[in-house]
């Protein structure tokens, strides 16, 4: 080694080399920690400010269900044509207060006139008939009685003459053709009497039962020609009962048609309620259901009367009657928020009603964690509801915050980091 030449000592520490693998082994640990123990759930986040939180509480579920009600008159009588006719003139006006037999519509038939004129001329004639017939009758008797009266007469003269000859005969004063003659006479006689009388009894039944027959015939004509007259009246269509004009329909010099509705009663003595309600409490609503109906922000105690098991539209519709006073200045069409109760109330962990129900069907909701960062996923179980809460049967404890807004845009994700905007 000469005088030029350096020593070279080596640094102290780590290489570049090996500060580079030492990296590179911790980022490897870093990955594989990740893989087997790090949180694969997947995140999406939400500010805060676009969602709703409410927080579960402990108290009283009070099952009922709000709906809404249509004043209705406690009955409807439906005005209906019993006779065809033209409408000549509207006496009453839709609104009017009616007594029971006030005139509201005055039509004509012209057929109906004929008709009732043609059966009055056929009674008419019945009755002629049968005025004849009782005079044919009492002709005939009278001439049968004269006739019977003359062939007794003979008959008793002949018989005296025929047991005159016989003692004649006897003492052979008389020849015995004589005598036999007057017997033959007697005997003719006495026979053709027998014969008449009986044909008389037989002409007088069969002329007693022609009168009969044409007496009831005359009352039957007389009984529907009544009839036929009534139906004149009929023209005239009245008010059935007391009660309020609703409805009228024709007009002057339409053609109503026998059975046409014309238009409706209302009887104002009280008042019900027509509710509909979702097809899916169907199951829960029956007859002696109590509510209570908002007038003018006072509640008007009723009762559940009727319910229709029609379901149209995914709704049914059922009736209600005030159970105490009639609200004052009720009128029909008014529509009243209804309280309806299903159940009796109960202890329940109670969570409020949100959009997150069309969501999940209540199944599952999203749980803020205490620290307020973030809300996870997790299933529930919700029983009754009512228009503020639900019942949470299980899943959520009292205290806890849930997330009650809409989850449309949340995906499926299980786990929302919360935070501010």
């Amino acid at each position: 080694m000469n005088g030029m030449d350096k020593k070279i000592e080596k640094k102290k520490g780590l290489s570049k080399e090996v500060i580079w693998i030492l990296l590179g082994s911790l980022a490897l640990v870093f990955i594989a920690f990740n893989i087997f123990f790090g949180d694969k759930s997947s995140k999406l986040n939400v500010e805060i400010g676009k969602i709703t939180i409410e927080e579960v509480k402990k108290n009283i579920f009070q099952d009922y269900i709000a709906v809404q009600g249509v004043v209705e008159p406690i009955q409807t009588i439906f005005l209906d044509a019993v006779e065809g006719g033209r409408v000549e003139e509207k006496l009453k006006e839709e609104g009017s207060m009616l007594k029971k037999g006030d005139a509201i519509i005055r039509m004509s038939n012209n057929n109906l006139i004929l008709e009732i004129s043609n059966n009055e001329a056929a009674v008419a004639r019945a009755v002629s008939e049968l005025r004849t017939a009782r005079l044919m009758m009492d002709q005939q008797m009278l001439s049968s009685n004269i006739q019977i009266l003359e062939l007794t007469k003979l008959v008793n003269k002949e018989r005296r003459a025929y047991n005159k000859n016989q003692i004649l005969i006897k003492e052979n004063h008389i020849s015995e053709e004589e005598f036999q003659q007057s017997k033959e006479d007697f005997m003719t006689s006495e026979k053709l009497l027998a014969l008449y009388v009986e044909n008389h009894r037989n002409d007088s039944l069969y002329r007693g039962v022609q009168v009969s027959t044409l007496e009831e015939s005359v009352i039957r004509m007389t009984i529907n020609m009544d009839l036929t007259r009534k139906r004149l009246d009929n023209l005239n269509i009245k008010a059935p009962v007391d009660g309020e004009l609703a409805t009228l329909n024709p007009e002057i010099g339409e053609v109503v048609n026998y059975g046409t509705r014309v238009g409706t009663m209302n009887i104002l003595d009280s008042y019900k309620l027509r509710v509909e309600i979702d097809e899916h409490y169907i199951a829960r609503i029956d007859r002696g259901l109590i509510a209570a109906c908002d007038f003018a922000g006072r509640p008007y105690p009723a009762k559940l009367v009727k319910v229709y098991p029609e379901v149209q539209n995914g709704r049914f519709a059922v009736d209600m009657l005030f159970t105490d006073t009639v609200p004052a200045q009720i009128r029909i069409g008014q529509t009243s928020r209804i309280k309806l109760e299903l159940g009796e109330s109960q202890p329940a962990n109670l969570l409020s009603k949100g959009g997150f129900y069309q969501s999940t069907g209540g199944q599952w909701v999203y749980v803020v964690d205490p620290s307020g960062d973030f809300a996870v996923k997790r299933n529930i179980s919700i029983g009754r509801q009512n228009p503020r809460y639900y019942e949470v049967l299980d899943g959520l404890a009292a205290g806890e915050k849930v997330i009650v807004s809409s989850y449309d845009s949340f995906g499926n994700v299980d786990k929302l980091i919360l935070k501010e905007k």
